[in-house]
């Protein structure tokens, strides 16, 4: 059984902290409304058509699963528009609530989503201590992979989620 790759959205794929007049080189602008978005314009997406190419060289080595607030929407609203099958998600039994010592919300969810298999999880919203709780708390390898929001996906990220799959 192949190690899953946890792929959130907002950050990793959509660099939405980026400066809001400037998109970043190579992505493309898209205007969405997902299931929840209550704002009076669409949201704005930045995605960029090659990372999901290169999200399908690493299913060599990965399972591919949505590990994102978009839920089973991110098959509707990302995946199409990046190259993307459908992928199986988290879905997430309650979002943004509570998280054991200082973790990020997702990340006792990712545990319990994965048990005992090894995994490696794309956020940009990854701190040391969550390292530490999985670290503690999974039975199995693990990489935890912190995206900077600004920038989203780059080609080190890619090279370094394909060593590790590899040398699984």
């Amino acid at each position: 059984m192949k190690p899953l790759l946890l792929i959130d959205v907002d950050g990793p794929l959509n660099p939405y902290a980026a400066k809001p007049e400037r998109r970043p080189e190579g992505y493309t602008t898209h205007r969405m409304r997902p299931t929840g978005w209550t704002g009076a314009k669409p949201l704005r997406v930045w995605l960029h058509p090659g990372h999901g190419a290169e999200l399908l060289k690493l299913a060599r080595w990965y399972e591919l699963v949505w590990a994102t607030t978009w839920k089973d929407e991110a098959n509707t609203w990302i995946g199409p528009r990046i190259g993307l099958p459908e992928l199986p998600f988290v879905d997430w039994p309650q979002m943004h609530g509570r998280a054991p010592r200082g973790t990020f919300w997702k990340t006792q969810y990712i545990l319990r989503y994965a048990p005992g298999r090894p995994f490696a999880w794309i956020d940009d919203d990854i701190t040391d201590l969550d390292r530490e709780y999985v670290g503690r708390h999974h039975l199995a390898d693990a990489l935890l992979l912190r995206v900077d929001e600004r920038i989203g996906l780059t080609r080190p990220d890619f090279d370094a989620l394909a060593e590790w799959g590899a040398a699984l």
